[in-house]
């Protein structure tokens, strides 16, 4: 463990795999837990806590300054959600009487949730929402993209926690109408991607306007670089939490590298994800993401998109839709590889070569979580294959790269098929 004032915050006080018995044998209730949030999780079938909950409620709950290593996906928002609402609640309702709760004037909430993308925000906020409701608190998300005067009033009928992207957060602050002063609990989570996206300014905006004690939740996927000086600039003697995997991806992934020609790509595309319920396909352009979902409507394939250049309304729409079952095929640009917890996505598919090994697994993270399997196909033109070669050796993969067709009866069963490496093109 390394403190505020040690050295590199990369080890860990506790650390446990994603099938260690923390995920089945440990419930909310043995953690600490308050009964009303129990019933409402156990609403939604929610009784015993993922291996980065179980590790890291105790120790926020008892105040701690927290750091959560553990990938996307991996139940963090309960995390440091439960703890942050419970402590809120009990500071608001002083000498045990009702949750005091104030209007008008700037915002002035006691929890804050700081998170790198709107989607992000939209489904923290759509788990928190309900659970906050049961103890009789307010949550509201503000970001980027949607309407701020909208946002405003919602603020100014009065919240007690808010879910913030760094831009809008910042923009709320210069209007008047949001201070941080008064946190109980502030929440950096994806904080490395946040890092990634040239946000730590914004962030030690934040930091630099708490006032009084308060406790400092953090969760990232690594805790090194800019988010290692972070820790130790500003977080108090905190207690180090990680989940790893036991290998560099998924355990339960099945990965496919598949070499295919220009004119057929799309087929190939449409192939694999008609045989699975929820296929997430990622371009590396916009515009590219708006072409594959034409090619795949016309090849009878019902597909949405998801990209910085829609409408607000229309990701989350798109999102929703994709999330409830309704939409089969969401196709996004990076945008969406971090920070989204969709349930049961059957099937990646790289349409695009990633930029990088760590895009790589970003992307391949939507699927096979939670202890699911899942497939991941890569769509690699004759041009693309050195790339592919590149990110298969920096992860410690050995997987052939093999000529496929849009007729090849094994892409309806790429959970099982497992091509003979003497196919390799390579």
């Amino acid at each position: 463990m390394t403190t505020s004032t040690g050295a590199p915050a990369l080890e860990s006080d506790d650390v446990a795999t994603e099938d260690d018995t923390y995920s089945t044998d440990t419930t909310f209730v043995s953690l600490g837990v308050s009964q009303d949030l129990c019933d409402a999780l156990a609403k939604d079938g929610i009784e015993t806590a993922f291996p980065i909950q179980a590790m890291t409620i105790a120790d926020a709950l008892a105040g701690r300054d927290v750091c959560g290593k553990a990938k996307t996906g991996s139940g963090k928002t309960l995390g440091f959600g439960l703890p942050m609402l419970m402590r809120i609640a009990d500071n608001l309702r002083g000498a045990g009487g009702e949750v005091e709760q104030l209007e008008g004037g700037p915002a002035a909430p006691r929890g804050l949730v700081l998170l790198p993308t709107r989607e992000l925000a939209v489904q923290v906020h759509d788990v928190l929402a309900p659970l906050a409701a049961s103890i009789g608190l307010r949550v509201v998300a503000v970001y980027g993209g949607a309407d701020i005067e909208r946002q405003i009033s919602q603020l100014r009928h009065g919240c007690e926690v808010i879910i913030a992207t760094p831009g809008r957060l910042i923009d709320l602050g210069d209007r008047g109408e949001l201070r941080v002063d008064e946190l109980d609990v502030l929440v950096l989570d994806e904080a490395d991607r946040m890092a990634d996206m040239g946000f730590m300014p914004q962030v030690e905006w934040v930091l630099r306007r708490l006032q009084g004690p308060h406790q400092t939740l953090l969760f990232s996927a690594t805790l090194d670089g800019a988010v290692d000086r972070l820790v130790s600039r500003y977080l108090t003697d905190p207690v180090f939490h990680e989940v790893k995997s036991d290998t560099q991806t998924v355990d339960r992934m099945v990965q496919h590298f598949f070499n295919v020609h220009q004119m057929d790509k799309v087929k190939v595309a449409a192939a694999i994800v008609t045989a699975y319920d929820k296929a997430l396909i990622f371009c590396r352009t916009k515009r590219g993401a708006d072409k594959v979902v034409t090619e795949l409507e016309k090849l009878g394939v019902h597909a949405g998109a998801i990209h910085g250049d829609l409408r607000q309304q229309q990701r989350e729409r798109a999102l929703a839709d994709f999330t409830s079952g309704k939409l089969h095929v969401l196709v996004a640009t990076d945008v969406a590889a971090r920070g989204l917890h969709i349930d049961a996505v059957d099937v990646v598919v790289h349409y695009d070569p990633p930029e990088d090994e760590k895009a790589y697994l970003h992307r391949s993270g939507r699927t096979a979580r939670a202890g699911t399997d899942g497939v991941v196909v890569s769509l690699l033109l004759w041009n693309q294959m050195v790339e592919a070669e590149v990110i298969q050796r920096r992860l410690a993969l050995r997987l052939p790269i093999v000529e496929v067709f849009s007729n090849n009866p094994c892409l309806k069963d790429l959970g099982t098929w497992r091509p003979d490496p003497a196919d390799s093109v390579l």
